[in-house]
């Protein structure tokens, strides 16, 4: 059942969607950003939360700091400097996050409102054309944000693109978890397992050097279930360069195509587990560091630094300038195609 809701912003009207499946845990969607603003999943007890970090106000999403809940584009997470080069022509990119550029630029896809092209059963489709040289990338791209809300509690996200020049894309979901309730404070006795045993370090404006380093026997390694803030105020140059976690991790089973899991969140508190599933290489573990001063939540506060865990499964930041790096090139004539997948469950 999908229900719509229509509010107004500073660029345009906003349909906030309700997706309810047969047991009655719903997803609330918005076409700013193609976000997802809600997730309301059962405890171990049976009783429903929002587990998804957002904003009262719908119009408060746009150009909001922790960019909560949306689909940043055209290229997800950093390009060093702003500098991208195809086929030898160099394209200068906003800076907007210290020297780099971050998540599409100030104008990225984050802060457009989405075409609703459907909202029909359990599904939700949502476009977004972004014109040759916007933020500085060549080529027309259209972009579609596909959900679907099982009756499983599972949220399926396929996310597509299609351009007329070869260009760069790079596309994730930045949503926010607490799965003790939005609202419930501190997400550091949360419980995380990654499918990786290799990531990405970065020099101290969270660039990537280029190489993959194991994790095992450094505060990186999420092999087993450990606690997000078991090691998060370690004197470890990932931890201090972000002000805690906010790095690339290498899915260990990435192959091109194929579905593996990521990762495990588990709330000892509440009994919640959320697993992560998806065909890209690579999954951003970022841990709320900057949250405080976020727009009045739907409890009506702001939230507070680790109120939340964003999981962005995406390819490597600045691959583009990382030749070693799994390819983030579209060119025409072909399809970027990823899928991203949230399964909200009982820890057993």
């Amino acid at each position: 059942m999908i229900s719509e809701k229509k509010y107004p912003s500073a660029i345009g009207e906003i349909t906030v969607l309700t997706l309810t499946n047969a047991s009655g845990a719903s997803v609330e969607l918005s076409t700013l950003g193609a976000g997802i603003v809600a997730v309301n999943v059962p405890d171990a007890q049976g009783r429903l939360a929002d587990v998804a970090l957002g904003y009262a106000n719908p119009a408060d999403y746009l150009a909001d700091g922790p960019c909560a809940g949306k689909v940043p584009g055209r290229y997800a997470n950093r390009i060093a400097a702003g500098n991208l080069e195809i086929d030898g022509k160099v394209y200068r990119l906003p800076i907007n996050n210290g020297p780099n550029h971050l998540h599409g630029g100030p104008d990225g896809f984050q802060n457009k409102i989405w075409t609703l092209v459907k909202a029909e059963g359990n599904t939700v489709v949502m476009s977004y054309t972004s014109p040759d040289g916007e933020a500085g990338y060549p080529g027309v791209l259209t972009a579609t944000a596909e959900y679907r809300w099982t009756d499983d509690n599972e949220l399926q996200l396929t996310l597509r693109a299609t351009t007329d020049a070869p260009t760069v894309v790079n596309l994730t979901n930045h949503a926010y978890w607490n799965l003790a309730g939005h609202n419930a404070g501190s997400v550091l006795s949360h419980k995380l397992t990654l499918r990786a045993s290799t990531y990405l370090p970065t020099d101290s404006t969270l660039i990537p050097e280029g190489v993959q380093v194991p994790v095992e026997g450094s505060p990186m390694d999420f092999t087993s279930p450990k606690a997000l803030g078991s090691d998060i105020k370690l004197e470890f140059p990932a931890l201090v360069y972000g002000k805690g976690y906010d790095n690339c991790w290498c899915i260990d089973s990435y192959t091109p195509g194929k579905m593996a899991e990521a990762a495990v969140l588990t709330d000892p508190a509440s009994g919640r587990r959320l697993t992560v599933t998806t065909d890209q290489p690579g999954v951003q573990v970022y841990t709320g560091n900057w949250l405080a001063g976020s727009p009045a939540n739907k409890a009506g506060r702001s939230y507070d630094d680790y109120d939340g865990v964003a999981i962005e499964c995406q390819d490597f930041p600045d691959s583009p300038n990382k030749r070693a790096f799994p390819s983030t090139r579209l060119n025409p004539g072909e399809e970027y195609t990823r899928h991203i997948n949230f399964k909200f469950s009982i820890d057993k």
